[in-house]
């Protein structure tokens, strides 16, 4: 039976480049598209930038151009990038788009219409000197609980502390640098609390395993227990100047409010969709409308569940739409166990990868390998990723035909047995051509680490049989012709199959593969025969190379970011800062909408200015530092805290005597890095009780006044120093 699916992955924002993390989901999501296909199913991928946010409207104003001027740049960038890495979207767009447009204004009318938009007074943070309201990730200042400078203004990223913007100290604007000012202004909330919304999603999240177990866990967290009202009613507007859509007003008047950004995004599906339809001449109903039939799949970041399983449904459920069939979320993405990073030269651009020469196909490979359809972050390990590269690649998948091709075109002018060779061949490799349909199903569940694993046992067992028949020694054996051709035309039958079941996964290779053995384009279903009798192969070329460690070595150089003298640095900040990189797979991609680059506020008249640390600290007496007792701990374990984004539970050794801490250094290191190494901690810190638990210290470490490069550092003594010693 052919099924009807619509595909779709995250919207990326078109504030920044597409890099490796980025990649995961779109490779994860192409593969999948392509197996359906594959298949024989009619599938669509579609996708667009996401175009609207102050971020967007900062960036263009700093740039000298408009914000359509920008998103349309940044559009052939994303596009591009795309392409280069094989993502076949049958359609990319933009989120600003008249198809958008219509279905935002339509949902807003029709929830207004249930009785699920609500007009409230908010009071926020203004920015006297940029003349704007300033969300939450555009406030920054010292956070209310441990003193921590240079905080957003909704969560400490030192001591973990959630708060509101006005909770800061000593508040500044993100964007002017000017002290912020509370004002008044009425904004469009979505009743997300209403019993209606409340009800629908504890029924929509429980059934029909709509979401992956780990992510329903989570959902149900959020919404509570029947009885409870966790949810709280969403702002889904925002005052201008904004880059969006302007919200209408009855008979068509001008409200001057916008749609939050995050409303109008997956609405960017429909658009993208409506877009591909109407040049298809496709049924948009047939897809999206209340009674469809069809498969509807978002592929998404763990991040945005949040928005994909509560927002999205209740909105598109209470305006008259279908909701989606399932919603596929994946994890993150470190690189060598720890976050992407610029001074390492782990942060790695899609555009810097291809320049430098390195195939795509290596990463797509790589990637599926280690994805296996749950929310768990998986590693590029570039050692690993080189090794298993040319190991399952080159050593067993390409050298299955390379091993057999020259014998078929010298000694048999390119032919394959005169004789039908099918029984023969699943007698000498049983199971290769049996296992489509368990393949099938790993690719259907999105396993694609067990799907590949299959594979190349597979293929062990092909170069096992080369190994057992030796077709070099029947070369040049007198009266083994008929054994030799027999072995080669089986060995090809062979790796014909195993092309079959990596198509997905590296389709120009695939081509390459499929060009050679002289076939037009493969289909799943073609794993049931065999090649005909006395089939004419091309002449065989090289298909793919190996990695040379040195490439990775200059991909590396490549994206190593030179920290430049602090001074020029300075001399180089302007009062508007640089827009941030979006990344849609970060933990805050919900707010990365809102955010941006705060300048360093002013030195008080008592420090100085640290070179990458901001401005120093007021003078202190001996007496006070000696109140601080520093001492050596060594870390006998680090664990993940569930629930908790930016957390590690660390257990102190201080000799002789333990403490439990919780530091804010996940976004820098594994826990499994950390256990057995030496840290400074005080010692004399009151225990602070956290919902996690109690922390009975705080670890050391360095890191910039912004939280970007050069990073975080966990301060380390020398080797030598002992649990417990003092730090003076």
């Amino acid at each position: 039976m052919t099924r009807k699916i619509l595909l779709t992955a995250a919207l990326p924002y078109a504030n920044g480049a597409i890099h490796l993390g980025h990649l995961v989901e779109y490779i994860q999501t192409d593969i999948w598209t392509r197996f359906q296909k594959m298949r024989g199913h009619e599938c669509w991928f579609v996708c667009a930038d996401d175009t609207h946010g102050t971020p967007i409207m900062l960036r263009a104003e700093k740039e000298g151009v408009t914000p359509e001027q920008l998103i349309e740049r940044v559009h052939a960038e994303h596009a591009r990038d795309f392409a280069g890495f094989h993502v076949a979207f049958d359609n990319y767009y933009t989120t600003h788009s008249d198809e958008t447009r219509h279905y935002s204004e339509d949902i807003f009318a029709k929830l207004k219409a249930a009785g699920l938009i609500e007009i409230r007074s908010i009071e926020q943070y203004y920015d006297p000197v940029k003349l704007m309201f300033l969300p939450d990730r555009f406030i920054k200042g010292e956070c209310p609980k441990c003193g921590t400078r240079d905080q957003y203004g909704d969560a400490c990223e030192s001591c973990g502390a959630a708060y509101a913007p006005t909770d800061l100290k000593n508040p500044y604007s993100a964007v002017s640098g000017a002290q912020p000012v509370l004002k008044s202004s009425d904004h469009y909330f979505f009743k997300l609390s209403d019993p209606r919304c409340q009800d629908f999603l504890r029924q929509w999240t429980q059934q029909e395993e709509r979401l992956q177990p780990e992510a329903a866990n989570k959902l149900q967290e959020w919404l509570g227990s029947p009885g409870e009202n966790k949810l709280t009613d969403w702002d889904i507007s925002r005052d201008a100047p904004y880059f969006g859509f302007e919200i209408p007003g009855d008979n068509v008047e001008s409200t001057g409010k916008y749609f939050y950004v995050w409303l109008d995004a997956p609405i960017g599906y429909m658009g993208s969709f409506k877009n591909f339809c109407d040049r298809k001449g496709l049924d948009f109903d047939e897809f999206w409308g209340k009674d469809s039939t069809a498969e509807l799949y978002h592929f998404i970041g763990k991040d945005i569940l949040y928005f994909h399983a509560l927002f999205w449904p209740a909105e598109l459920a209470h305006a008259g739409y279908r909701t989606p069939t399932k919603v596929f979320a994946h994890g993150f993405l470190t690189v060598d166990g720890a976050k992407m990073s610029k001074s390492r030269g782990t942060f790695i651009t899609a555009e810097s990868y291809l320049a430098q020469g390195l195939n795509p196909e290596w990463l797509r490979y790589y990637f599926a390998a280690k994805l296996n359809g749950s929310m768990e972050d998986i590693d590029l390990n570039l050692e690993d990723f080189t090794q298993r590269v040319n190991s399952d690649l080159i050593g067993k998948y390409i050298n299955s035909a390379s091993r057999a091709a020259g014998f078929v075109a010298k000694r048999f002018g390119g032919q394959l047995l005169h004789a039908h060779s099918n029984e023969r061949f699943h007698a000498d490799l049983p199971g290769i051509a049996e296992a489509a349909e368990e393949i099938a199903g790993y690719y259907e569940g999105r396993d694609t680490a067990r799907a590949l694993r299959r594979v190349m046992a597979l293929a062990d067992q092909i170069n096992q049989y080369v190994d057992r028949n030796q077709p070099w020694v029947l070369a040049k054996q007198e009266g083994q012709e008929a054994r030799l051709h027999e072995v080669c035309t089986l060995l090809i039958n062979a790796f014909r199959l195993l092309t079959i079941y990596l198509k997905p996964v590296l389709p120009k290779l695939a081509q390459r593969a499929e060009e050679f053995l002289n076939v037009a384009p493969l289909h799943w279903r073609d794993a049931e025969y065999l090649l005909p009798p006395a089939h004419l192969i091309n002449g065989y070329e090289h298909l793919m190379q190996r990695i040379d460690p040195k490439q990775i070595d200059a991909l590396i150089a490549a994206n190593r970011e030179s920290l430049e003298p602090a001074a020029t640095q300075a001399a180089a900040q302007s009062a508007v800062p640089p827009a941030p990189t979006i990344d849609p797979h970060s933990p805050q991609r919900h707010a990365q909408h809102q955010q941006a680059t705060a300048p360093s506020p002013q030195p008080s008249p008592a420090g100085g200015e640290g070179a990458n640390g901001g401005a120093f600290a007021p003078m202190i007496g001996m007496d006070d530092f000696s109140k601080v007792d520093l001492r050596v701990a060594r870390i006998a374990d680090a664990q993940h805290v569930e629930g908790a984004d930016k957390l590690i539970r660390l257990t102190l050794d201080l000799g002789g005597e333990t403490r439990n801490v919780f530091a804010g250094i996940k976004s820098a290191y594994d826990p499994a890095q950390l256990v057995g190494r030496l840290t400074v901690m005080v010692a004399n810190l009151a225990p602070r009780k956290m919902k996690f638990g109690l922390s009975e210290g705080m670890v050391l470490a360095a890191s910039d006044t912004d939280g970007k490069s050069p990073g975080l550092f966990l301060l380390s003594p020398d080797s030598g120093a002992q649990p417990g010693m003092r730090v003076k």
